[in-house]
């Protein structure tokens, strides 16, 4: 095993009982409306939203049916989702979105023509906020996640139905999310491969940051640690993208390939021993044009590398014979070890009993209905609001999640203001509603990358003005009902969340650590031979230097893999407030030592020094 194999012994015990320990953390305050950068494709989601919602509502506003406004809705709220993924796989996932819409949808409505009585309705719009819940993080189908499908069903529940309108108002739903898919996918028109080369421009620009970092971990505090995790990430992530690229007809796979180049190119940055302005530079030049649309450059690669991308040529070529087996749109390790489950069985093995997912579907099913309840407690006649505040406030952990609540009830309390000082626009027609209805949305996505509470500042009066379409409430009534949802949902989740606590997140790290250990071990094996000496490889046969180079592949990418798994589940271990302590001693040499197994890996593929 790796040097961070689980201890024996004495020191074992003395682990374990630490491990045991538990111990309350505090909840933190500062960084919660801190704004950050924006996310560098925020603008595609918000253009497609304006575009599936835009006309839609248009032709409703034409025909002079607006009250069909959160059908169609429904539908065109899909255009949210999947902007990271190449074209190949946003069809397939925007697909599910758009079933796994009209589906909630579906059920929401029958539920609504089929009983009136509120509390009930409640607790079926919290189960089913609860299933979006763990459903969206087992396939880990990306941002916005479940709260747009919480959103939406949530209000259907409590939307006036008769049972023989249920398929008319699914018709409607589905025809807007097929518009939403075109939307999505329209850009592949103009920019085939515009997914694909973000992501390793991302990659590039991780490599530059870790390039200008300069030592190995463990030579100096965590800048560099935390710049090395940030570049394997961001390699592991466009690796996975890439594999999911078509090579159908030779000009995709020359474009591929020609990423794949510059992807390994960024990936030798995990073996650099020092800090190299020069490298760095020619790094972020390639990212640029990259972004810019321009041709790829010719970039020079060791023969180990070479035969790299030989051996990841066939697993394509494998990949894509197998593809009708069925794909999840969840990330996963670019080339999955013997007997990792993925696709389907990912998913399934990610919701299995003894899941971490399945408190954290605990906290939203009792959250969500105890908001409900309290929010009809205190007068409130469709609480759906408090539902949907209750749901959007469950994260990975106890502190994402008191973060989020305050970051909901600040952005909210703005929202509702802002919507309240627009009402004499509002009030001037049915056109100037949705006018301003594509305007939040678009200052809605703008915005709520840089942080939640500002986002949320516009997706309230965008939420208001949906309502509005379908049914006409007292601005007072309608602004008072919403923020008294706002607090009580905010307040009760928050409450469940620190009730309800995940201590599974502990034994996730466990499991991490072992995987970790495993893949490093493998990778040490693998090392022992020559530690990547040029003069070995120079004398190695030419066959075996391509098998050796995909073994060596598969042993990168599978500790690759586990350490970013590993950093993940400590993260979110570390912020449950009541839980075992982490084994921070433990974690820090896994990290440490499993680094530098990586780079010694990357190094053996780089060997001899790349030529400029």
């Amino acid at each position: 095993m790796g040097k961070h194999a689980r201890p024996t012994g004495k020191q074992a015990a003395a682990l374990s009982g630490s491990a045991r320990a538990v111990r309350a953390r505090p909840l933190p305050l500062r960084s919660t409306v801190l704004l950050r950068r924006p996310v560098d494709i925020w603008h595609k989601p918000a253009l497609s939203a304006v575009v599936a919602l835009g006309v839609p509502e248009f032709i409703l506003f034409a025909l002079g049916r607006l009250d069909l406004v959160l059908y169609t809705s429904a539908g065109a709220m899909c255009a949210l989702y999947a902007h990271g993924l190449p074209y190949a796989a946003r069809a397939r996932t925007l697909a599910w979105v758009v079933l796994g819409m009209v589906a909630s949808l579906g059920a929401a409505l029958t539920a609504a023509s089929l009983t009136t009585s509120v509390p009930l309705l409640v607790l079926l719009a919290s189960l089913v906020a609860a299933v979006h819940k763990t459903v969206c993080d087992a396939t880990r189908v990306g941002p916005p996640g479940n709260l747009i499908f919480t959103f939406i069903s949530a209000s259907a529940f409590f939307v006036p139905q008769r049972i023989g309108q249920v398929p008319f108002h699914l018709s409607l739903a589905l025809g807007a999310g097929a518009l939403a898919w075109l939307v999505c996918m329209a850009p592949a028109l103009f920019r085939p491969r515009g997914p694909e080369r973000i992501a390793t421009a991302r990659a590039l620009e991780a490599a530059a940051a870790l390039l200008r970092t300069g030592p190995e971990p463990g030579d100096s505090p965590a800048a560099p640690d935390r710049a090395r995790h940030a570049t394997a990430a961001a390699v592991n992530a466009a690796w996975h993208t890439l594999f999911q690229v078509p090579g159908r007809t030779p000009a995709a796979a020359a474009d591929r390939s020609g990423l794949e180049r510059l992807l390994v190119r960024a990936e030798s940055a995990l073996a650099a021993r020092e800090a190299d302005e020069e490298e760095a530079e020619r790094c972020t030049a390639w990212a640029r044009d990259l972004r810019r649309g321009r041709a790829l450059p010719q970039v020079a690669l060791t023969g180990a590398q070479a035969g790299e991308l030989a051996g990841v040529a066939a697993e394509h070529a494998d990949h894509e014979r197998s593809a009708g087996h069925g794909r999840a749109a969840g990330l996963e390790p670019r080339r999955p070890a013997p007997g990792h489950p993925h696709g389907f069985r990912a998913v399934l093995h990610r919701l299995a009993p003894g899941s971490p997912l399945l408190p954290i579907g605990a906290r939203v099913a009792a959250g969500c209905a105890l908001a409900g309840w309290g929010s009809m407690a205190v007068g409130v006649g469709h609480p759906y609001w408090a539902v949907v505040t209750a749901a959007s406030i469950y994260q990975a952990n106890t502190t994402l999640s008191w973060q989020r609540a305050l970051q909901r009830t600040i952005g909210n309390l703005l929202g509702l203001l802002l919507f309240t000082a627009l009402l004499p626009v509002i009030h001037t027609g049915h056109l100037a509603m949705i006018l301003l209805a594509l305007t939040f949305q678009f200052c809605a996505e703008a915005s709520i990358t840089r942080n939640y509470w500002l986002g949320s500042v516009w997706v309230t009066p965008m939420a208001l003005l949906l309502t509005e379409f379908g049914s006409h409430l007292p601005a007072r009534t309608l602004v008072t009902d919403r923020w008294t949802d706002t607090v009580v949902g905010a307040a009760v989740g928050l409450g469940c969340c620190v009730l309800v606590t995940n201590r599974r997140a502990a034994d996730r790290i466990e499991a991490a650590l072992d995987r970790v250990a495993a893949a490093e071990a493998a990778a040490l094996r693998l090392l022992d031979g020559d530690d990547g000496d040029p003069e070995a490889e120079r004398v190695r046969p030419e066959g075996a230097r391509g098998d050796d180079a995909r073994e060596t592949g598969w042993a990168r990418d599978r500790l690759a893999a586990g350490l970013v798994e590993l950093r993940e589940a400590v993260e979110v271990s570390a912020g449950e407030w009541w839980q075992r302590a982490v084994p921070e001693e433990r974690v820090a040499l896994a990290e440490r030592q499993g680094h530098r197994t990586l780079a010694r890996l990357v190094r053996r593929l780089s060997a001899p020094a790349l030529a400029a």
